[in-house]
């Protein structure tokens, strides 16, 4: 299956761009996407403190989608869990509720001081561990039963901390290389895609030539975009469970 059978089609339309334009309008006017202020927001029931410099999951709608799904399918569930790119840790703290441990790495600073407090507010302090670092760089010989990603849209080089959760020049081939390494036997990872990104299809090639197996886990179709949650799982964890 190719990155266009797993991603959707990229092109949106012309409506579709439309509405998407004024949807990018509307966030700023109101300042609801001003990534300079606090907001204090709320994904289902659970309350989430953006601080300036991290990325809000309900602006940008992705990151909500991803932790109501692993909110649903109990992803990780008595597991060791790792996510990475956690941002605000909105995906930690709902796998925390049902894994047994959660680690949440970030390269941004902020967002891994942000990852704590919403791990204290929402009282899972106990079972998130957030640290700093580029990606499996924090991590050395450790392996986890369930990783999650919400890795970076854009080919480009990040101008700051923030910017590198957006755009990358090598996070595909470097995350690619490493995931065997971490993943405890017949682990899985789940990675967050979007149609609007030209790095998307790079992740699943990378992952594809690395040995792992491709499956669709979950899809949402937004304004201007079409998001889709893949499942990697090493090639021979896949025929075992056949």
């Amino acid at each position: 299956m190719n990155a266009a059978q797993l991603l959707g089609e990229p092109r949106q339309g012309a409506l579709r761009s439309a509405l998407g334009g004024m949807l990018t309008a509307f966030y700023r006017v109101t300042g609801v996407a001003n990534y300079d202020r606090l907001h204090l927001e709320q994904v289902g029931d659970t309350p989430i403190l953006i601080l300036p410099s991290v990325f809000n999951p309900r602006v940008l709608r992705s990151g909500a989608f991803f932790a109501e799904t692993i909110a649903a399918g109990r992803l990780g569930e008595h597991g060791q869990v790792l996510d990475l790119g956690t941002g605000s840790g909105v995906c930690a703290v709902f796998a925390a509720r049902h894994a047994r441990r959660v680690i949440a790495v970030d390269i941004n600073r902020e967002a891994v001081r942000c990852a704590g407090i919403n791990a204290a507010i929402n009282g899972l302090s106990e079972r998130i561990e957030c640290r700093h670092g580029d990606l499996f760089a924090p991590l050395a010989g450790e392996r986890f039963d369930t990783i999650f990603f919400n890795p970076p849209f854009y080919t480009g080089a990040p101008a700051n901390d923030r910017d590198a959760a957006w755009r990358s020049l090598d996070v595909a081939n470097r995350f690619a290389a490493a995931l065997d390494a971490h993943l405890a036997p017949r682990g899985r990872a789940y990675l967050l895609l979007s149609t609007s990104g030209d790095a998307c299809p790079r992740f699943l090639e990378e992952l594809a030539h690395a040995g792992f197996a491709l499956s669709v886990h979950a899809v949402r179709r937004f304004i201007n975009e079409r998001v889709t949650i893949v499942e990697a799982t090493r090639v021979e964890t896949r025929r075992a469970g056949e």
